[in-house]
C-alpha cells in the first residue's frame, strides 16, 4: 500500500501543469549592489520559497526545481548571488555587476543578497513568513540567516558545510536552532552532515541522504539526471507537508 501511495504521489506531483507568471526582478542589497532574480508567481498573496545557488552557479541551477515547487502553491524567487557564474546557460547577472563595479563578492558577502531577497519577498507576500533554500555554500548562509530572522519560517539546506572558517564555525552557530530545517546531502556526506547538525534538537531537523544511490552535492540532487532525485523529492515534499 505504501508503494502504491508513492507511485500515485509521483504521477500527480510530476505531471500536473502549473499556470504562473515569470519575470526578471531586481532589488538592492544593503551595500547598494543590484541583485537580479527570477520571480515565478502563482498568486501575489501566496507565500514564497527563495532559492539560492552553489558556488560557480546562478539562478539557472533551479530551472527544473522552481517549476516543481510552484506545484506546492508557493511563489518562487530564484536569486543570482554575487558569488557565482553561469549555470544552465543562465549568466549570473549579480556576480557580473559586482565584479564590474568592484563590490565585495566573496561567499560570505553574498549573505546580504539573501537578506535583501528575504525582505523583497516578505513585502510582496503581504508579510507572510517564507522558506529559504540554499545549495552548498548558500545552504550554510541560509542556515545562519534563518536562525534569528523573524521573516523566515523554515530552512532547506542541500549540502551545507564549514565554508567560512575561521570567521564562522557553522556547527557552533547552529546550536539552539528553533526552526524547522530540512538538510539533504549525498550518501558520502551524511556522517559529516549529521555531525554538523548535532547541536540542533531532533524535533527541529530532518537530515536526509539517499539509501539506494550516492546522490549529488547541493541542489543538483533534485535534477532529473540524478539517479536518486525521486528519493530527494519525496522527502522534501514530506517536509513541506510539516510546515
Amino acid at each position: 500500500m505504501q508503494y502504491i501511495s508513492k507511485v500515485i504521489f509521483f504521477v500527480v506531483f510530476f505531471s500536473l501543469s502549473s499556470l504562473f507568471a515569470q519575470e526578471t526582478v531586481n532589488f538592492k542589497a544593503k551595500d547598494g549592489l543590484i541583485v537580479t532574480a527570477n520571480l515565478y508567481e502563482i498568486d501575489s498573496l501566496n507565500p514564497y520559497v527563495l532559492l539560492f545557488h552553489q558556488a560557480g552557479s546562478s539562478k539557472g541551477e533551479f530551472k527544473e526545481i522552481a517549476i516543481k515547487i510552484l506545484k506546492l502553491q508557493y511563489n518562487v524567487l530564484a536569486v543570482d548571488l554575487r558569488s557565482g557564474d553561469v549555470m544552465n546557460f543562465s549568466p549570473n547577472l549579480t556576480a557580473s555587476l559586482a565584479d564590474k563595479e568592484n563590490f565585495p563578492h566573496s561567499n560570505i558577502d553574498a549573505r546580504q543578497d539573501i537578506v535583501a531577497a528575504i525582505n523583497y519577498a516578505f513585502e510582496k507576500s503581504n508579510n507572510q513568513k517564507l522558506v529559504i533554500f540554499g545549495s552548498s555554500y548558500s545552504a550554510s548562509l541560509c542556515l545562519l540567516e534563518g536562525k534569528n530572522n523573524d521573516k523566515v519560517k523554515a530552512v532547506i539546506a542541500f549540502s551545507p558545510g564549514e565554508y567560512f572558517q575561521p570567521q564562522i564555525v557553522l556547527q557552533e552557530e547552529l546550536i539552539g536552532y528553533k526552526k524547522k530545517i530540512f538538510v539533504a546531502c549525498s550518501d558520502s556526506e551524511f556522517k559529516y552532515t549529521k555531525l554538523l547538525l548535532s547541536g540542533v534538537e531532533e524535533k527541529y531537523k530532518t537530515v536526509f541522504a539517499p539509501s539506494e544511490n550516492e546522490g549529488k552535492h547541493g541542489a543538483k540532487a533534485l535534477w532529473k539526471d540524478c539517479a536518486a532525485n525521486k528519493e530527494y523529492w519525496l522527502n522534501l515534499f514530506l517536509f513541506f507537508k510539516q510546515i
